[in-house]
């Protein structure tokens, strides 16, 4: 297995190998840095000895440097010659909190790329290995695949598993508003992805967590998170057959994560990342 890291000397670039080498320890997969450029340009053996320097010595990892027309292109041609799991790319944050405002790179993944997509915060510098995995397990159409990424991922690592259900809620002009009654079609769906996740892992904890709020960053605030903790989401159906493209919901969750998300591919068919 290997993964694609979008790699420039700079923060984003930083950002990227440090998730690229948690999320590949243990996994027996292999990291291919890639440094895009435009027009020709001699590959840099200082920048490639930095960039290589910052992958966990556990961990297996080449460095080239590509020519395209844009740093998108270059890290999608990569993916399908290598025939990658996952591209990792570091997005920009708004610092603070390390929420994620996406940068032009992160975007163009984000609505063209085959394979799954893991967004870095800005700052992220963790070097130890995943400590559990949360899918979130939207009702629309598709949630089948990113389930079925999530836990094959859970089980190969041996990490808990956590199924997150996001509900927003506006009361602000309901006086008789009935929280139970409307959270009902969520809980019915989320006991339904659980007994199927956790037939698939009987040997892995799983459990599911109903985030509800009056928007998706309140619901998303609401739940807590782990600093080892990656997250996984689906595609909106308005994405091309076996592509990515980031719907309102996605993209809400996104911009409230405090952790890295891996956004996966619409009808994507390989399990594992």
């Amino acid at each position: 297995m290997k993964y694609i890291v979008g790699y420039r000397p700079d923060e984003r670039g930083a950002d990227a190998v440090a998730l690229a080498g948690v999320v590949a320890r243990t996994q027996g997969a292999e990291l291919h840095l890639v440094h895009v450029v435009h027009g020709s340009k001699s590959p840099d053996a200082e920048m490639q000895k930095q960039a290589l320097l910052m992958v966990p010595d556990d961990v297996t990892a080449t460095f080239s440097t590509r020519v395209a027309d844009s740093f998108v292109h270059g890290l999608i041609a990569a993916a399908k010659e290598d025939q990658a799991a996952l591209i990792v790319v570091g997005a920009a944050s708004n610092g603070l909190f390390k929420r994620f405002t996406v940068g032009s790179v992160a975007n163009g993944l984000l609505h063209a790329s085959p394979v799954p997509v893991a967004l870095a915060p800005r700052g992220y510098n963790r070097r130890d290995p995943l400590t559990r995995l949360t899918v979130m397990t939207g009702m629309r159409e598709g949630w089948q695949a990113v389930l079925d990424v999530g836990t094959t991922a859970a089980g190969r690592r041996n990490v808990p598993l956590r199924l997150v259900s996001v509900v927003e809620i506006d009361q602000t002009e309901q006086s008789d508003f009935d929280l139970d009654n409307a959270l009902s079609p969520a809980k019915q769906h989320a006991n339904t992805v659980l007994a199927k996740a956790a037939a698939k892992l009987p040997d892995t904890k799983v459990t599911v967590t109903l985030a509800h709020g009056r928007n998706i960053e309140e619901a998303i605030d609401g739940i807590g998170w782990k600093s080892g903790e990656l997250v996984v989401v689906g595609s909106s159906r308005l994405a091309e057959n076996r592509k990515i493209f980031l719907g309102s919901t996605a993209n809400k969750i996104l911009r409230a994560l405090p952790v890295p998300m891996v956004v996966v591919p619409r009808d994507f068919q390989r399990q594992g990342i």
